[in-house]
């Protein structure tokens, strides 16, 4: 079968691999139809994680499927499904508590917890950027879709990650009607973020970020922009909230934070959000840090604690505004059908933000354009 594999540091190829196959009786078999590139991929694509080469890529997934195990009783051949990013079991302690973006028994390293389709350090799972796709306890892991799903790809494909991702961010910022939301990064999961915090009612909610097609498609899903290359974000929101800040706010960037000079910051956003909240606000991060940074050369070289994952943050002034932060990825089986429904009902329409319809054949130009943020690369879709 084909897919996109990593060969080294911005250097992917389509290549032949050995097809996926039914290992074990609670697996299914997904043909898959839509894949997305998401901006955590990117990451692993530039070189700054321990992904390895001639893995696949791939955990925004959606598709047919084509076999089942014998031990599958739920999910049938010819359905269509999208698959949680997460890797999980349905059965540890922590996927029982429905911390599925914490499963125990996924996840081959035993003092680690979570695993995830073509992830760096989340299990061995290939990812779903090819024709085919197995995936474990497919019974608990596929959610299936409706008569609407061929036709809907582009919406019901984002519920993999983007769109519950984003959710979980509001979640956990506390969001609820009437609030006034501020967004760190109008990226794919900003904007998500952004569009489930006005689904829920916010006030205002503000996005910032400073590539123009970014902010357009933010004011176009209702959202106030803001260009932080021409504005301080933290005054913006303050003047607006009669100097005490947003209620609550989401970091949606993570630890390849930059400042508009191009000087990388990875407490940069955070320590935004802590100016730009009021006190006792809280703040959902789900932008990507992570323990090291293999690609982060100078900070290496120059001993940086950014190097080991640790941040200066302003943890004085969050402390002082008596602010909360939650932090990590999304355990997406938490919200997916939730807003599989909204997408069903008419209520939601998450796949506004695609700029990309592409066969899997144009993976590396994709990946190449949407790594620079070329203009209009806002959210690019592969076809296999």
């Amino acid at each position: 079968m084909k897919a996109v594999v990593y060969q080294g540091p911005e250097d992917i190829a389509v290549t032949d691999v050995p097809d996926a196959r039914i290992e074990d009786p609670n697996d299914i078999l997904v043909r898959i139809t839509t894949t997305n590139i998401c901006g955590s991929d990117l990451h692993m694509y530039e070189g700054r994680t321990s992904f390895e080469t001639g893995r696949t890529f791939g955990h925004e997934n959606m598709g047919e499927v084509v076999e089942v195990g014998d031990a599958v009783r739920k999910v049938k051949v010819g359905e269509y499904v999208v698959l949680p990013f997460n890797v999980s079991c349905g059965f540890c302690k922590n996927c029982e508590r429905g911390l599925t973006n914490y499963c125990l028994t996924m996840q081959p390293e035993p003092s680690f917890a979570g695993a995830a389709f073509g992830f760096a350090d989340m299990g061995p799972y290939q990812g779903g950027q090819a024709e085919l796709l197995r995936v474990p306890h497919g019974d608990f892991m596929a959610l299936r879709l409706g008569e609407d799903a061929a036709e809907r790809q582009t919406d019901y494909v984002m519920l993999a990650d983007i769109f519950p991702t984003g959710y979980h961010a509001t979640e956990m910022a506390g969001v609820k009607p009437g609030d006034q939301t501020v967004i760190m990064g109008g990226g794919p999961v900003g904007l998500m973020a952004a569009y489930s915090a006005i689904l829920k009612g916010a006030g205002r909610v503000w996005v910032v970020d400073r590539h123009p097609d970014r902010l357009a498609l933010a004011a176009k899903i209702g959202a106030i922009p803001i260009d932080d290359s021409a504005q301080d974000p933290v005054e913006v929101v303050k003047d607006a909230t009669l100097g005490l800040g947003a209620d609550n706010g989401c970091e949606c960037v993570g630890y390849q934070a930059h400042d508009p000079q191009g000087n990388e910051d990875a407490g940069l956003t955070l320590n935004t959000l802590i100016d730009a909240v009021r006190f006792t606000g809280k703040i959902g991060c789900v932008g990507v840090f992570v323990p090291s940074d293999p690609g982060g050369r100078e900070k290496q070289r120059a001993g940086e604690l950014e190097a080991e994952g640790k941040l200066a943050l302003d943890f004085g002034l969050m402390w002082f505004k008596g602010q909360t932060i939650g932090t990590g990825q999304c355990p997406v089986k938490k919200y997916n059908r939730a807003l599989r429904d909204l997408i069903a009902g008419g209520r939601a329409h998450p796949g506004i933000i695609v700029s990309h319809e592409l066969p899997l054949d144009k993976a590396p130009e994709a990946y190449r354009n949407f790594d620079r943020r070329e203009k209009g690369w806002t959210k690019v879709v592969l076809h296999p």
